[in-house]
């Protein structure tokens, strides 16, 4: 004869694991989404701007010519005549390609990186342009527009030095400089007079000299600010300067030559 408990005991093991089956599915608590980045905005009506020219006192230098005879191409592009680009000085003493931008005085300000790439160009076997700016964490893509291969490497040495060829028609690449470094020299490997310099800061205050050595940096916000000027040849200068709201501040340097 069957004992009456064990369909009891057999109905009682049911029950225990499903208790247990769904106390295995309790929802979990969800995770909080993470903060949303404490960017510093500036107020478009107290916003002020930086502007100036960067001039060379003395006899402007005498243009040097470059030697590309070691590749034909980039002869054919320049029409045999090529020269330095290292000291670019107009007629009245304008000095371009230098970089210039806020070195102290926004401290505890985070600004959003742009999403949109600054560029280099490799064409007529230079690299266009010489002197670039860019915000940390910003996209560069790099072209190569002429009809021979370049060689495009970095020399960082507070970011990741890297080297990368290019042939002709190959699609951009892009790369990131994480970390502020001013000013990080870049060279071709292949054509020895392919120079190029990139600043790398964490805001956008920053901007390269016209032919005529003028330069504008706009949305500044009031402050005390040092504003230093970098040239490849002549070095760096720095200034005081202080931002008034919605006020225009003029800021000039002279570079004397070497």
């Amino acid at each position: 004869m069957r004992s009456p408990r064990l369909p009891c005991l057999a109905c009682l093991a049911i029950l225990l694991t499903g208790c247990s089956k769904t106390d295995s599915k309790k929802p979990q608590a969800a995770e909080k989404p993470a903060a949303a980045a404490a960017y510093f905005k500036v107020d478009p009506a107290t916003a002020g701007t930086l502007s100036g020219t960067i001039r060379f006192a003395g006899r402007k230098p005498p243009r040097k010519p470059i030697d590309m005879s070691g590749d034909p191409a980039c002869v054919e592009a320049h029409h045999g005549n090529a020269y330095d680009q290292s000291l670019m000085v107009d007629s009245k003493g304008g000095l371009a390609n230098v970089f210039v931008y806020i070195k102290s005085g926004l401290e505890g300000k985070s600004f959003e990186t742009p999403a949109a790439a600054a560029t280099i160009d490799q064409r007529g076997c230079w690299f266009n342009p010489r002197v670039l700016g860019i915000q940390t964490g910003q996209p560069l893509q790099v072209s190569n527009s002429d009809p021979v291969t370049h060689n495009i490497h970095p020399l960082a040495q507070l970011n990741r030095e890297w080297n990368h060829s290019q042939g002709s028609g190959e699609p951009p690449i892009t790369r990131r400089f994480t970390r502020p470094e001013v000013m990080i020299p870049v060279k071709c490997n292949i054509h020895s007079w392919m120079r190029s310099y990139i600043g790398v800061v964490e805001h956008p205050y920053f901007a390269v000299t016209r032919p005529d050595g003028t330069f504008e940096i706009r949305n500044v916000p009031p402050g005390d600010y040092v504003i230093e000027a970098w040239q490849e040849k002549l070095g760096t200068q720095r200034q005081n300067v202080t931002v008034t709201p919605s006020g225009r501040q003029q800021i000039d340097f002279k570079f004397k030559g070497e």
